[in-house]
């Protein structure tokens, strides 16, 4: 299970967000490393003709792309899944999730939500999780067109560079603090840096219809408070109802415990104590682990005795193994959302 914030190790950073308070969040994804003139020279298409040329604003001042891009590079670490979802395959992005020793093709082009996607493509890994900055060298042979670095921790300093190599569009002008932009903004404003701003906009509208399907479709829903967790550092770790897996899950209508917002205060989750997990005595527990933590917290006593896990009401959600609804979850994006929600609605009938 992966975290996200910049008090906890690097491989935990970066999976959940602080959102607007209308609907989800954001988190996640990647490439496998190859040769880029033998695997993504020529078979990347050239996007469908849109709205050039266009003018982008973002935190580091502003980005004109004359023209359609036909070799985009993701620096993001969940821009590829936008620009995917708007039909491009990107040439080079960043590798979220390591790959299981020995295994091919990458984790990160392989997920339920993607593969169709990126069919036999395989773009070069410009930066892994954990990294200090991407990969200039590898960015410059790759000759992008275009460098989308949206949610991204990027700098002044590393736009700048970026900049020398290609057009570069950084993260939204209204993002205050890192990876706390709306995902519904960060899919928007890559769609314009594509040309493909209605159809960015399109694709948005029709994931927040498909929350309010799942909200008529079990009215039950909304009588029944709800947490997302995970176990954590041999402790249970609940997030906020502000978070990415918090939001989704009040998305599809359940109640959320604000009491573990106010323990947790500018954090994205928080660890309890066994004096508090009075605070997940709730009706639905949504579990996000891989198999080896989930075996751990079903062995933690105080997690067996609480009133949900005694009546089955219990959702385990494998995060990166298996169907990998957890990292879909945390991901929040373009892609990943769909399949999230109806995973998450068919976990409650399980």
């Amino acid at each position: 299970m992966l975290f996200h914030r910049s008090t906890l190790p690097k491989p935990w950073r970066r999976l959940a967000v602080t959102l607007s308070a209308v609907t989800l969040g954001v988190g996640l994804l990647a490439g496998c490393g190859s040769d880029p003139e033998e695997e993504t020279s020529d078979k990347t298409p050239a996007t469908a003709a849109g709205a050039f040329p266009v003018t982008v604003e973002h935190a580091f001042g502003s980005t004109e792309i004359t023209k359609a891009p036909e070799r985009v590079v993701s620096v993001g670490y969940t821009d590829d899944q936008a620009i995917l979802a708007l039909g491009i395959k990107p040439v080079g992005m960043v590798d979220q999730y390591p790959n299981p020793a020995g295994t091919s093709p990458d984790i990160n082009t392989q997920w339920p939500w993607v593969k169709d996607k990126w069919g036999d493509t395989r773009p070069e890994v410009v930066m892994s999780n954990g990294d200090a900055g991407p990969n200039y060298e590898k960015i410059a042979a790759l000759r992008p067109d275009l460098i989308v670095a949206v949610y991204s921790e990027i700098d002044q300093a590393a736009f700048d560079k970026l900049s020398k190599i290609a057009p570069t569009v950084g993260r939204t002008k209204a993002e205050k603090e890192l990876f706390s932009a709306p995902w519904q903004d960060n899919a928007v404003h890559i769609a314009k840096a594509l040309g493909k701003e209605d159809e960015g906009a399109a694709l948005v509208k029709g994931i927040q219809d498909k929350l309010d399907a799942a909200r008529e479709a079990h009215p039950e829903f909304a009588d029944q408070t709800a947490v997302a967790l995970s176990w954590y550092e041999d402790s249970v770790a609940p997030f906020t109802t502000t978070d990415v897996r918090g939001r989704l899950v009040t998305g599809i209508g359940f109640k959320g415990t604000t009491k573990i917002d106010e323990i947790a205060g500018d954090k994205f989750y928080t660890q309890l104590s066994p004096e508090r997990m009075d605070l997940i005595d709730v009706d639905r527990i949504f579990v996000i682990n891989d198999k080896a933590d989930q075996d751990a917290l079903k062995k933690f006593e105080l997690f067996t005795n609480l009133s949900a896990v005694k009546a089955g009401k219990v959702s385990y959600l494998l995060d990166s193994e298996g169907p990998a609804v957890g990292a879909a979850m945390s991901q929040g994006t373009l892609l990943s959302l769909p399949y999230a929600i109806d995973e998450l609605v068919k976990s409650v009938g399980r």
